[in-house]
C-alpha cells in the first residue's frame, strides 16, 4: 500500500488527466467521478514500481481507459445514459469549442482515444501505440482516418 504522501503526489499530477479521458470515454460526469476514484484506489492499493514518471503517467491512462470500458460493457449503464442528457446539459465551453468537443465525442472509441492522447496528451504515435498496445502504423492510420472524421463532421476543408 503506498503512502498519503504518494498518492498526494499522484493526484496533483494526474487528477486533471484522469478526469478528461474519462470525460472523453464516459460523457458523464457522474461516472466519471466514480472512475476516477476507483483508478485512485487502485493506485493506492498497487505494489507495481515505477520506472520513471512518464511510465506511472502511461500506467493511469491504461489503468482509466480499461476502467471506463468496464463500465462501458456493464448492460445496466448502457441501458441508462443517453447522450441526449448529455447533449442538454449547459455549455461550459464557448460554442466553437463545444462544436469540436462534440465532434470528438461523436467518433468511434478508437478514435477518441489517439486523438486524445495526441492533442490533449501530447503523445506522439509510437507512445500512443505502447500505451494502447497498438502497432505504431496502425496509430498513424487511426490519427489519420480521425483527422478525416472530424474535417468531414466540423465541414472543413481537404487542403489541412
Amino acid at each position: 500500500m503506498r503512502s498519503e504522501c504518494e498518492v498526494n503526489r499522484a493526484i496533483e499530477l494526474y487528477a486533471d488527466t484522469v478526469r478528461r479521458l474519462c470525460m472523453v470515454h464516459l460523457k458523464n460526469s457522474a461516472d466519471t467521478e466514480d472512475i476516477f476514484q476507483t483508478v485512485f484506489l487502485k493506485y493506492v492499493l498497487s505494489s507495481v514500481s515505477f520506472e520513471n514518471e512518464e511510465h506511472e503517467k502511461a500506467w493511469f491512462i491504461r489503468v482509466t481507459i480499461n476502467a471506463c470500458r468496464d463500465m462501458l460493457r456493464n448492460l445496466f449503464r448502457r441501458r441508462t445514459v443517453s447522450l441526449d442528457e448529455v447533449m442538454e446539459q449547459p455549455a461550459v465551453l464557448a460554442p466553437d469549442h463545444r462544436e469540436v468537443l462534440e465532434a470528438v465525442l461523436s467518433l468511434p472509441e478508437k478514435y477518441r482515444q489517439v486523438i486524445y492522447l495526441h492533442y490533449f496528451e501530447e503523445y506522439s504515435a509510437p507512445e500512443i501505440g505502447k500505451i494502447l498496445g497498438k502497432n505504431v502504423n496502425t496509430v498513424y492510420t487511426l490519427l489519420t482516418r480521425s483527422k478525416k472524421l472530424l474535417k468531414e463532421k466540423l465541414g472543413g476543408n481537404e487542403d489541412g
